[in-house]
Parts: structure tokens; sequence; C-alpha cells
């Protein structure tokens, strides 16, 4: 399993529109939008999606990357543990 970000996405976008998208690459096991601790309703423009197998997520981060989700254009990169 892989898990990647995904950053400046829309304040539209939710976990739905997120998952849809990049069930496109492959098997989504998880996909969600990280939502402001004061404001549960504003999205801080970023969020999570893990796939089942690593190289469907090697072709979101390909392929991606730069896409349009919403309106804006997206970053998608590989997570990076919170040592």
């Amino acid at each position: 399993m892989k898990k990647l970000f995904i950053g400046s996405l829309a304040w539209a976008t939710d976990n739905a529109s997120l998952r849809a998208f990049f069930e496109q690459f492959g098997v989504v096991t998880k996909a969600e939008v990280v939502y402001e601790r004061d404001n549960p309703n504003r999205s801080r423009g970023f969020g999570f999606v893990e796939f089942e197998n690593d190289d469907d997520a090697a072709q979101a981060v390909a392929k991606g990357d730069g896409a349009e989700l919403d309106g804006r254009n997206i970053t998608v990169s590989e997570a990076k543990s919170r040592d």
C-alpha cells in the first residue's frame, strides 16, 4: 500500500471527488481531504490518497501531478512520514 500527498486542492474538493479522480489510476483504499481544526467545513487545501497497489500509485504521481481537479492544478507526490 502506498500513500500519496495531494496539494493545491480547490476549496470545493471533498473526499468523494478526490477518490473519484484518483480511481482512474487504480484501486483507492482511502481518500481524505484535510480540514481546519477550528472550522471543519474549510479545507486546508491538501489531502492524502492511499492505493492498494504501488504501481497504481506510481502512475497516479506520474499522470496526476499537474493535472486539473475541480479547476486547480494539483500536486501529487509520495507522502513523507512524520518521524
